[in-house]
């Protein structure tokens, strides 16, 4: 009996980790897409010199927005056996994807009144859950930055 409750656990865990998880998920790309709504009238362009010598510009400057996102455990235990056989991380792409938009969203949300942001750069970092343990991925930084313009009216 005790064999069964130990082996029990541990997927009820895994189960409650995909739910919670999946609920978590569901709800921050909702928040995303209401918010990237919202800010698709604020260009985000990797050039540096899209604007007209002639373009007036009345304010340029550095804006920038940073998030931390972690792995919830139902994603890491899918990781760990997609790490055994090989193949895509489907589980580290959605991560990432939700990281990389929050990031930028921030970003722009930093750039009140521009007309543009310049130079967008992003920037992409793990951070591990223990020293000891090699290419052990806790959650994930990104931080993405630009120039924000604010062209004379």
């Amino acid at each position: 009996m005790e064999q069964l409750i130990q082996l029990i656990i541990p997927v009820v865990l895994i189960a409650l980790g995909y739910f919670a998880g999946t609920i978590a998920e569901s709800r921050h790309y909702t928040s995303i897409k209401e918010r990237e709504n919202k800010f698709l009238n604020l260009p985000a362009v990797t050039i540096k010199n899209v604007l007209s010598k002639n373009a007036g510009i009345e304010k340029a400057e550095l804006v920038y927005g940073s998030v931390v996102v972690s792995l919830d455990y139902f994603k890491r235990f899918l990781a760990a056996l997609r790490n055994i056989v090989g193949g895509e991380v489907s589980s580290y792409e959605t991560l990432i994807d939700r990281a990389r938009r929050e990031a930028i969203l921030r970003m722009k949300e930093m750039a009140v009144g521009a007309d543009i942001i310049l130079n967008l750069r992003i920037e992409t970092s793990s951070i591990s859950q223990s020293a000891n343990k090699r290419n052990a991925v806790g959650s994930i930084e990104v931080i993405s930055y630009g120039t924000a313009v604010t062209l004379k009216k």
